[in-house]
């Protein structure tokens, strides 16, 4: 048994560590939520990288419950836009990480390294809306699973290439 990390901020360190996913080289990607940031390490907990979710909130974004986040609030990291909920990685040969926030209640394709490569969704209670994912599976990259605290659901979703 092998552990790793502790509470704070610097690297390898976690405030609410949320989600966990690994790639085919065996590379581990957490999402520290509180930190607004997705950490990896290799498979012995050796710190590699960081990288955050920034993706400018649109103007007639709404909360899936609630006011809008204030200061405090995103401050706090569970409600930053970008702030990492659930994650999931594709299997090989191309592998790519979905990753989901509360607010704006947005799904992030990225690559391995952290480039963003597309944006869905919005919170709602509609298809293709969501509301605080709290886990996914992704057994392609066109092909989502999403489950919602909120809404009480599964979605699955089919994307285009």
């Amino acid at each position: 048994i092998k552990s790793w990390g502790d509470r704070g901020t610097e690297p390898g360190q976690f405030n609410t560590p949320h989600s966990i996913a690994t790639d085919a080289d065996g590379n581990v990607y957490v999402a520290d939520r509180g930190n607004h940031r997705i950490q990896v390490f290799d498979g012995d907990g050796k710190f590699l990288r960081q990288f955050t979710i920034d993706v400018p909130v649109p103007p007639d974004a709404k909360p899936a419950i609630g006011k809008i986040p204030d200061e405090a609030m995103i401050k706090g990291g569970t409600f930053a836009p970008g702030s990492p909920w659930a994650l999931c990685i594709t299997p090989p040969p191309h592998q790519v990480l979905y990753s989901s926030d509360a607010w704006p209640g947005r799904i992030y394709k990225l690559s391995l390294d952290g480039k963003v490569l597309g944006v869905l969704g919005q919170s709602g209670k509609q298809p293709k809306q969501f509301g605080w994912i709290h886990a996914m599976a992704c057994p392609s990259e066109n092909v989502l699973y999403v489950a919602e605290l909120l809404n009480w659901r599964v979605q699955k979703l089919l994307l285009k290439p």
